[in-house]
């Protein structure tokens, strides 16, 4: 590659900074939260050679962190041969340009939005990934466009978020991107929009074909890396990317399951949730994340080892909130009981929300059995049980309930069949003439 320095050619190192404004409770702690950001650094290929943080009374408006501890930061970071600082919290543009000035052109400053939006466009597999992590990156970065991002982006080639190399931070948008104004920055923003209204069109088209199907629909949701997606592979036997990282799966993976019944619902893997997910990120997931929004039945996969579960649940129902997901039943999946050191944590589930929950191990494929049982359970949470006479020259409707929900008990009899089956409340409204 002439006239171009690849900075990550070897892997960068990092120094991570965190921050907490006293009197402020979020759901993990610094230590916890920072050791969560080192993992999305070696997510995305950084070493972490050291970090630091600091309790504050608020944020500083000029430096985040307030310039004395900017000072000491930098100086640590150079004797530990940083070359990126990583803060834990999404840096404002004024913060970042002033943190830019004073650690000087040789570190560079990102924050955890931009850490994240790395990841994901090193992932995004397909081509609506890669337009939703390029509009969120544009996004990011419109605001941030300063003479120094140019600087960098000479620096790192032309990386891309279809596949292309550059420094962390710089993966995504072609790099002569940033080094147009600001009108060619936001007539690319308006085109990325307008294609992924496109997919967001297709995907509705689909989900209308699966509704007039009556095929109940299944999610999984949860923190990144609970293991959703070995657990998709578990059930489904799809042959699905399943990696211990971060954010492994971007893209939403769909395939039939059959339930004990008999009957089959559609099962749909989807993007990890995380604390401070990026708003840019989670506005750019519209269309995906529609896909949880249009569930029957959702499946809140979490991690029942890790130490922080308890805040993880908590912050993936902040993130359902957010995405305004329906109160439709929701099952709360222990995952990783295999690895489970002692009594399972105690959390108070919201019988109104939740239709039960499920101990498994999707890695050793234990415990899927009841799951499947639950699943049952949950889409008839919402489900009458009727007794119904069909004329026997309905055939159709007849083959439909059998392929469709979970039938009780069927009697031929001179006028018709009787059949008492559970029916969702759509499937109601269009048996309820045959109601006996």
């Amino acid at each position: 590659m002439t006239n171009h320095q690849v900075i990550n050619s070897q892997q960068e190192r990092a120094f991570l900074v965190g921050a907490a404004i006293k009197g402020e409770n979020p759901l993990l702690g610094m230590d916890d939260s920072l050791a969560e950001l080192a993992l999305l650094a070696g997510t995305a290929g950084i070493d972490v050679v050291g970090q630091d943080s600091q309790q504050v009374d608020r944020i500083d408006p000029a430096t985040f962190i307030g310039a004395g501890k900017v000072e000491e930061i930098r100086e640590q970071a150079v004797a530990s041969e940083a070359q990126v600082i990583i803060f834990d919290d999404e840096l404002s543009p004024r913060h970042q340009r002033e943190l830019e000035k004073r650690f000087g052109d040789s570190i560079r400053v990102l924050d955890r939005s931009a850490l994240i939006l790395d990841i994901f466009a090193q992932h995004a597999s397909t081509r609506e990934g890669a337009l939703q992590v390029e509009l969120a990156q544009y996004e990011y970065r419109l605001p941030r466009l300063t003479r120094q991002w140019t600087h960098l982006a000479r620096q790192a080639g032309g990386g891309s978020a279809r596949g292309g190399t550059g420094g962390v931070g710089l993966r995504g948008p072609g790099e002569t991107q940033l080094e147009v104004d600001r009108r060619e920055i936001s007539r690319k923003i308006s085109k990325l929009k307008d294609e992924l209204e496109l997919v967001r069109a297709h995907r509705g088209r689909h989900r209308s074909q699966r509704t007039k199907a009556k095929i109940p629909v299944v999610s999984l949701v949860g923190y990144t890396n609970a293991g959703k997606s070995t657990l998709f592979r578990a059930l489904t036997g799809s042959n699905v990317y399943v990696a211990d990282q971060l954010f492994a799966t971007l893209d939403p993976t769909t395939r039939r399951v059959d339930l004990p019944s008999g009957r089959q619902v559609l099962l749909t893997d989807t993007v990890g949730f995380i604390q401070k997910l990026p708003t840019t990120l989670i506005a750019a997931f519209r269309a995906t994340l529609e896909e949880v929004v249009s569930a029957n039945v959702i499946l809140h996969v979490v991690d029942a080892a890790h130490p922080n579960v308890i805040e993880h649940i908590e912050s993936v129902e902040e993130t359902l909130d957010e995405i305004e997901m329906p109160e439709v039943p929701r099952v709360l999946v222990w995952n990783k009981m295999d690895a489970l050191d002692g009594p399972l944590p105690q959390y108070d589930l919201d019988s109104e929300l939740y239709a039960g929950a499920a101990q498994v191990s999707a890695l050793k494929k234990q415990g899927l059995d009841a799951l499947l049982e639950a699943i049952e359970q949950a889409i008839a949470h919402n489900a009458y049980m009727v007794t119904l006479s069909i004329p026997h020259q309905r055939g159709d409707l007849i083959s439909y309930l059998h392929e469709s929900t979970t039938v009780e008990h069927v009697e031929h009899q001179e006028n018709g069949v009787l059949i008492t089956a559970l029916l969702s409340p759509e499937m109601y409204d269009r048996y309820k003439q045959y109601q006996v």
